[in-house]
């Protein structure tokens, strides 16, 4: 039985969401979250700020939709859940943007990169605020319209948003991948460290993307829709998704599920790998050399 139309006659609920689903939920994005505020305080990782934000947004959120149980006809839980889910991905990829860069430059890689390294995170960022304005003012509109008109502007606007999201992320991915390619075809005399970060970055830009894909046919199907009228799709193409993306990148600080370089840490050395100057001057070795 579907959840009652509030005093406009509007239904905003499709189905009764869980609280004991959604309760666990935040629970665990509380938790992972608090941990990375602890490790980007202590090992001063700034650039992963935007993941705790994130973190918390999906903790409100998901707390909102567990208080909506017995709220099926209150608009704030509604409204408040439907933006902060929706909005905390973008604030993860802006630290996988940041995160390549710091690879990048780690390696002394930055003739490798097809976009010059000043410009490349200020690029993605930049992106990422585009599609966090878009989706922000369509779940606005979405979450307080009162007719059909407004709801399927308020849907159209967010579609776009995400499928600006998608393009992004997929050219992220192929500056990523091309880097990637070159530089392992000149760095042989460094350590296979950075390859192993490449690897973790790829499985986190996927998982996102995956999780946008899954949003962009959501509201392509319209409210009527399966996805927005089964909660069991929300928990396992967000929810979990976005669990995995905020555990694997944990790996991204200091001595954290294995070493990580000194130049990502500011702080620690990892034997095996050069960094800064000391990764230019290996690069231009190994070019003389090949000459």
């Amino acid at each position: 039985m579907a959840p009652p139309a509030n005093d406009d006659g509007y239904q905003l609920w499709k189905y009764y969401p869980s609280m004991i689903g959604n309760i666990v939920v935040a629970s665990i994005f509380g938790l992972v979250a608090l941990t990375h505020f602890g490790l980007v305080v202590f090992r001063k990782q700034w650039f992963c700020i935007p993941l705790v934000i994130g973190g918390i947004f999906e903790v409100v959120g998901y707390g909102a939709r567990a208080y909506a149980r017995s709220h099926t006809t209150d608009t704030l839980p509604y409204a408040m859940q439907s933006l902060l889910v929706l909005l905390a991905p973008i604030l993860f990829a802006a630290s996988v943007y940041m995160y390549l860069g710091k690879i990048i430059r780690s390696v002394g890689g930055e003739k490798h990169c097809p976009i010059p390294l000043r410009f490349l995170t200020k690029t993605f960022v930049a992106g990422d605020i585009a599609c966090f304005l878009a989706q922000g003012a369509g779940g606005g509109l979405l979450s307080s319209a009162k007719k059909a008109s407004k709801i399927s502007l308020g849907q159209n606007i967010i579609l776009a948003g995400l499928v600006l999201q998608i393009v992004i992320f997929f050219l992220f991915i192929i500056v990523a991948v091309n880097f990637h390619v070159k530089m392992r075809g000149r760095s042989r005399t460094l350590a296979s460290g950075w390859q192993r970060k490449l690897f973790g970055l790829y499985v986190v830009s996927i998982l996102i993307a995956v999780r946008n894909i899954f949003r962009a046919i959501e509201y392509g199907m319209g409210g009527s829709g399966y996805l927005l009228s089964h909660e069991w799709a929300t928990f396992v193409f967000d929810a979990a998704l976005m669990i995995v993306v905020m555990i694997v990148s944990l790996s991204w600080y200091p001595n954290i599920l294995g070493k990580v370089d000194a130049h990502l840490s500011g702080q620690e050395t990892e034997p095996q790998l050069t960094l800064g100057e000391s990764g230019n001057n290996l690069a231009e070795n190994k070019d003389s050399e090949m000459v």
